[in-house]
């Protein structure tokens, strides 16, 4: 399909920079299957959800990613940004870097202040290939658990770049960019729709009879990107780790035998829902990659009803929940939200989407 179909007008005052206070009182659209659209909140989830339904939320943790160093061993040592995107083994990490220009293969990043952190003060980094659009491998002088900790002590959460341009991260945001359920440690971006939830929440949903399930989706730093191909079938996606349990498989295919209804928290734990369901539907145990690419016209095995943030025009995740409930009701909606001052992206507001019955 061509990209420009999935664009839209944002205001930049739509574009929330702190989620809302307390984490429920966000606003939730309900995206009903027949088009009808409806005002909530989202401490209202548990009424749209009926006993026997399974939550589905992703438990991955985000990590301290973002890096800040120089380049050592030239003539020069220019500044370096790294972004961690995907551990790749015990001591190498792919990474994106600006200005990638400023680096060759074999060239050696420093990141840290000398006298801080790691007992030498620093962490160095070997480039050991350089790839596309900014995109480097990064070789570390750590391993292991020394190296996550060099990464923790050394980093920041990386804020999606629509936050990170109109401010500064601070302390809050390392509370802030976490959801109550990240125990898993190894993604780069938070997976939005689960920061609306609060202990309060929980509770509601589970007397409503609603059971909560947890699996693992590490989310990637390409969640952040815009599609620039002209045409979906010329993009790549990136692929993301992820994990759901023998025992999460085996309940929610019993809950759906008996009439349960699966609902996603976000568009991570729905991607990984559906790469791991088979054509008949059953919902198999999964640990490996997935680089699932939903765009309209995809056939939903697994899920029915998807909790979501507002996402960016153009980017793959409005392809996702433009599959989900149609095109043309979605740019309503997303019209409707503008419209009505709804908060949009990672910060924002959410809708709540029933599956568009033909799909």
């Amino acid at each position: 399909m061509r990209t420009d179909l999935f664009d839209f007008e944002l205001p930049e005052s739509s574009i929330a920079l702190r989620p809302a206070r307390p984490r429920d009182s966000a606003r939730m659209l309900i995206v009903q299957s027949d088009g009808v659209l409806l005002d909530r909140v989202v401490a209202d989830l548990p009424l749209w959800l009926k006993r026997g339904d399974q939550l589905v939320v992703n438990d991955t943790k985000v990590i301290s990613a973002q890096l800040r160093g120089r380049r050592i061993g030239r003539d020069t040592e220019p500044k370096i940004e790294a972004t961690l995107i995907r551990r790749l083994d015990g001591s190498r990490w792919q990474a994106l870097v600006k200005p990638a220009k400023k680096l060759s293969e074999g060239d050696v990043v420093r990141f840290g202040n000398e006298g801080k952190v790691c007992l030498l003060g620093h962490l160095d980094a070997e480039v050991e290939h350089k790839g596309e659009d900014g995109e480097v491998t990064l070789s570390f002088s750590f391993h292991g658990p020394a190296l996550d900790q060099a990464i923790a002590d050394l980093g920041a959460p990386p804020l999606p770049p629509y936050i990170a341009s109109k401010r500064a991260p601070d302390e809050r945001d390392a509370s802030d960019y976490q959801t109550m359920f990240a125990v898993n440690e190894g993604a780069v971006a938070a997976p939005t729709a689960g920061l609306h939830f609060t202990q309060a929440l929980e509770t509601a949903l589970r007397e409503r009879g609603v059971e909560i399930h947890l699996i693992t989706l590490h989310v990637g730093a390409g969640t952040f990107l815009p599609v620039k191909a002209e045409d979906t079938s010329g993009h790549k996606m990136h692929a993301e780790w992820g994990t759901i349990s023998r025992a999460t498989a085996d309940a929610l295919n019993a809950a759906r035998a008996k009439g349960g209804r699966i609902v996603a928290v976000g568009t991570t734990a729905l991607r990984l829902l559906e790469s791991a369901t088979a054509e008949d539907g059953t919902i198999e145990p999964f640990t490996g990659e997935t680089a699932i690419f939903i765009t309209p016209g995809y056939r939903f095995r697994a899920v029915d009803i998807l909790l979501s943030n507002f996402h960016l025009p153009r980017s793959t995740l409005f392809m996702l929940v433009s599959a989900f409930s149609g095109l043309d009701t979605m740019k309503r909606a997303y019209a409707h939200a503008i419209a009505g001052g709804y908060r949009f992206y990672s910060y924002g507001d959410a809708c709540l989407l029933f599956r568009d019955k033909s799909t």
